[in-house]
């Protein structure tokens, strides 16, 4: 190989890193971001807001809170998905992975279209529930508890909110499972070996 063709190799290589790389990192944030929103949700944010003395401001607080958070979980769920469609038919296809990454692949594949999934349906779902009264002003006893106040079919929509978030909650977490597992797989495989398997 001539100078010239392996500097134009090696340009291509450290390029081909650094986008992997950044692309490793959008897709940790992006799910971090979708496990941190709805974590904090459940254990702080709806409890707390039994404190508000008035059911219809509850509503309206919590109905407030999700539509801009909404934002960083729709730019969260384009990221992972953007991310690892690429990904998947690039540096992770399956003649590049080990006998032990195949499955992984596979389980990282379903996960991923569970959160995508669960993602936008509690998103709609989430639009639908504050658009049930003018302001999001939905009676509530805590951000995840409908009041006596709240219409029958307001109290229903606000359970299959609740169970929509719960799954997408457990999709996230099985992603990142899957996603630890298949970093430790990686890890694990002799360096010559993965050099090898990137070349050929």
């Amino acid at each position: 190989m001539s100078v010239l063709g392996y500097a134009v190799t090696m340009r291509v290589h450290v390029e081909s890193d650094a986008i992997s790389s950044a692309g490793r990192a959008a897709h940790d944030i992006s799910l971090g971001a979708l496990i941190g929103g709805n974590l904090f949700a459940r254990v702080a944010m709806h409890p707390a807001l039994g404190l508000v003395n008035d059911p219809r401001d509850r509503g309206r607080v919590v109905n407030r809170a999700w539509r801009r958070y909404g934002i960083v979980n729709s730019l969260a769920l384009t990221s992972l998905i953007a991310g690892w469609v690429p990904a998947r038919l690039g540096e992770a296809r399956r003649a590049l992975l080990s006998p032990r990454e195949r499955p992984l692949a596979v389980g990282k594949d379903l996960a991923m279209c569970a959160v995508a999934v669960t993602g936008i349906a509690a998103g709609a779902q989430g639009m639908r529930f504050s658009r049930m009264e003018l302001g999001g002003a939905v009676p509530l006893e805590d951000g995840s508890t409908p009041s006596a106040e709240a219409s029958d079919r307001e109290a229903s929509a606000k359970r299959r909110l609740n169970m929509l978030g719960t799954a997408h909650l457990v999709s996230a977490l099985a992603l990142a499972a899957v996603n630890a597992t298949l970093a430790q797989a990686s890890f694990r495989r002799p360096p010559k070996r993965r050099v090898l398997r990137r070349r050929y």
